[in-house]
């Protein structure tokens, strides 16, 4: 993988904004383990640098993300690693991140495309976005404490259509229900969200820090519930059932 696959802004592009873009347009933006471990560094080099005031997550045209490479999550579970993978160490950096999160989705946002959504304090979503966790059509469970957080945001009912019942919300699907906080024209998705990135690190830093940790409360529990799901999801990683869920989605 090139460094290509996440590009990285420094602030010193934007004052105060640093921005991780999925840019694998090739392949949906599907996100192999490099690709998850250049944004852990990312989420940590953030928290250290008193520049970088928020952080904006982008995608590129019609797709933000399909989710996990599928490949490199089969070559996963074929090798039998104790490790955890990539894709956990990242969504604990997400669940720690210290300055706020902007998303801006436009088009595709499958499994942790749309889980990372939930980790975000704003997003904003093209009209022609779709987001969709088909976790149990591949044999594995919600991820990214998406079960803990999708309940409080959605209510019981959607989060199980959403990410049991594998059902697709539309952006304004997505709206109603609280995952995203505004819908825009897909040719104005970068620049709303960027702006918005833009207004929250103007603010000042310590009040802006303290109320976002206010409004998110405390985040043991989310990490218990990311540490939960990942023993189901590393088991059913392994599992015969998923196995041959990825074959059968291989061969698509």
């Amino acid at each position: 993988m090139s460094d290509s696959h996440i590009l990285v802004e420094r602030p010193q592009v934007r004052p105060g904004v640093m921005v991780i873009r999925f840019n694998r347009p090739e392949k949906k933006n599907a996100i192999t383990s490099a690709m998850y471990n250049r944004m852990t560094a990312a989420l940590e080099e953030a928290n250290g640098d008193e520049t970088v005031r928020a952080v904006a997550f982008l995608g590129t045209e019609g797709c933000f993300s399909a989710g996990n490479d599928m490949g490199d999550f089969l070559t996963y579970a074929l090798s039998g690693s104790k490790e955890a993978p990539a894709a956990a160490v990242f969504i604990k950096a997400l669940a720690l991140a210290e300055k706020p999160l902007v998303s801006g989705v436009d088009g595709l946002a499958i499994g942790i495309g749309t889980t990372l959504n939930l980790h975000c304090d704003m997003t904003v979503a093209s009209g022609r976005s779709l987001f969709r966790t088909p976790f149990v059509d591949l044999a594995l469970v919600p991820e990214a404490a998406s079960s803990l957080l999708a309940p409080k945001i959605m209510g019981h009912q959607r989060a199980f259509a959403m990410l049991v019942a594998g059902e697709g919300f539309s952006a304004q699907a997505a709206l109603d229900a609280g995952l995203v906080w505004k819908i825009v024209e897909p040719e104005t998705v970068e620049a709303e969200t960027l702006s918005l990135a833009a207004s929250l690190a103007a603010r000042p830093p310590q009040a802006l820090r303290i109320a976002r940790d206010l409004v998110r409360g405390s985040r043991d529990e989310v990490l218990a519930r990311i540490d939960e799901e990942l023993v189901h999801f590393s088991a059913q990683l392994k599992s015969a059932e998923a196995r041959a869920a990825f074959e059968a989605f291989m061969r698509r």
